[in-house]
């Protein structure tokens, strides 16, 4: 099994020189491609210097680009299994081990590692739903009291250290690249789950990632829960094509819901009313096919 790793980078090498000393640490690991995304902070000098294989795209095409065009090369080169990753992320020394042994036994097909907070491994950096309810989790005791064999099947945090096989990529494409940032994991996840792939996260393989803690905050009493940014650019993005990925995948009413949920987080939970048409842009920008909207909001 020819096993290629693919990082997205952009403007954050101090932590993209981190991360590929680890990368290159890994046994069983065939090359290491790395996408940069136009950077501005001698990102590509660095790379340039290291002798690691890179690509700079001409303009910053956010993570959705990135990710569309390293797993397009990867294949292209040859890979069987394609592990993708940001560049803030950390694996750890025998995540891939783990994750390649559940690949083997149990015919996985898009499969990650439980995502940790870096500050407090307890804890989940992004918080998931358990399959078969509507209980959200954040402890890494719950995930690994909720697992079956070492599985929570249908769950995975995508492009977070997971592992995407070739036949699968063959099978449903590449990621939506127009999407830039927020949304294209969640669509390329939904798009694999449509098409019956083994989906799983491997609650023994760990990847570590700077916690954020604004995703998942707890609204309507604690009954729910919002993924709110500081960002405007984030928040357009997440607004426009979580709206899309729920028109395509789960249907009108959840796109409803999903309203009434930005609404009331942005009139009560977080009050910050300027969200809510900034919301709406976003969303009718995205349904009429118009995915230049959030290059305003670039710095």
């Amino acid at each position: 099994m020819r096993v290629q790793a693919v990082v997205v980078t952009f403007n954050r090498l101090a932590m993209l020189q981190r991360l590929i000393p680890r990368l290159q640490a890994v046994e069983g690991l065939e090359r290491i491609l790395v996408v940069d995304n136009a950077s501005t902070d001698g990102t590509g000098e660095w790379l340039g210097a290291s002798g690691v294989e890179f690509e700079t795209l001409a303009t910053n095409t956010g993570g959705a680009g990135g990710f569309h065009h390293g797993l397009e090369w990867a294949v292209r080169e040859g890979a069987d299994l394609v592990w993708l990753m940001d560049d803030d992320g950390m694996p750890a020394p025998d995540c891939l081990d783990r994750l390649l042994e559940r690949v083997e036994r149990d015919g996985l097909e898009f499969c990650g590692p439980a995502v940790l907070a870096e500050h407090d491994p307890s804890r989940l950096c992004f918080p998931i739903r358990l399959p078969g309810g509507t209980k959200v989790v954040h402890a890494m005791a719950e995930v690994e009291a909720a697992a079956v064999d070492g599985l929570i099947e249908g769950v995975v945090i995508p492009f977070n250290g997971v592992l995407v096989t070739r036949d699968l990529v063959e099978r449903i494409g590449l990621p939506r690249e127009e999407f830039f940032i927020w949304g294209d994991d969640v669509e390329y996840l939904w798009r694999a789950e449509r098409a019956g792939a083994r989906i799983a996260t491997v609650v023994d393989a760990h990847f570590h990632h700077p916690a954020t803690d604004d995703l998942g905050t707890p609204m309507m009493f604690g009954k729910t829960t919002y993924n709110h940014t500081p960002s405007d650019l984030k928040h357009y993005c997440m607004a426009r094509n979580n709206t899309l990925n729920l028109r395509a995948y789960r249907g009108w009413v959840h796109v409803l819901l999903f309203w009434i949920k930005t609404v009331w987080f942005y009139l009560f939970t977080r009050r910050q009313p300027a969200r809510i048409p900034l919301s709406a842009r976003a969303a009718v920008s995205g349904l009429r096919g118009d995915f230049s909207g959030h290059r305003k909001y670039l710095k």
